[in-house]
C-alpha cells in the first residue's frame, strides 16, 4: 500500500485543541483528547504520510475535525479521486459548533455509509446544520469520502 502524502503545512495559532472537535467521548462520558483522537490522523509522519483512519466513522470524524482547523490538505488527501475537488475554501468566521453521528453503516468490506449532523454558526450569528449521509469506498486498505446526499 503507497502512502497517502499530506503537503507540509505552517504551524497555525491557536495550538490544535485539547478536546477532540469530532466530540467523541469515552465509555466514562469524557471528552477524548484530540491526539488521541483524530489528531492521530491528521498528524502527518516527518516523511508525510498519513496514518490511515480504522473505518468510515473514523474517517468522517477526522474530516470534520479537519474542516473545523481548516486542514485542506488532510481533506484533499482524503476525498476519492473521482470527487475530489480542486480545492477547498473555509468560510472566514465560521464557528463549528458540534458534531452528532446518527449512523455507521459498512455496506461490505470496501463500502460504507455515514449519517451525522453537523452544527455551525455563520458569521451573522445564524446557525446552521449539516444534515448528511456521506458514502465512503477503501482501496488499498485506505477509507476515502467519495461524496454525500444531504437531508
Amino acid at each position: 500500500m503507497a502512502p497517502v502524502l499530506a503537503e507540509p503545512r505552517e504551524p497555525r495559532e491557536p495550538q490544535e485543541p485539547r478536546d477532540c472537535p469530532c466530540g467523541r467521548r469515552d465509555a466514562a462520558g469524557h471528552a477524548v483528547p484530540y491526539t488521541r483522537c483524530c489528531g492521530l490522523y491528521l498528524a502527518a509522519a516527518p516523511d508525510g504520510s498519513l496514518l490511515p483512519a480504522p473505518d468510515a466513522e473514523a474517517l468522517m470524524r477526522s474530516r470534520y475535525s479537519a474542516f473545523v482547523l481548516q486542514r485542506e490538505d488532510y481533506l484533499l488527501a482524503t476525498w476519492h479521486a473521482s470527487q475530489r475537488p480542486s480545492r477547498v475554501r473555509f468560510d472566514a468566521g465560521v464557528k463549528w459548533l458540534g458534531l452528532e453521528v446518527r449512523d455507521h453503516r459498512v455496506l461490505d468490506a470496501e463500502h460504507a455509509e455515514v449519517e451525522f449532523v453537523a452544527r455551525q454558526r455563520e458569521p451573522g450569528g445564524r446557525a446552521v446544520r449539516l444534515h448528511e449521509r456521506s458514502r465512503f469506498v477503501r482501496e488499498d486498505g485506505r477509507w476515502f469520502y467519495v461524496d454525500g446526499d444531504h437531508r
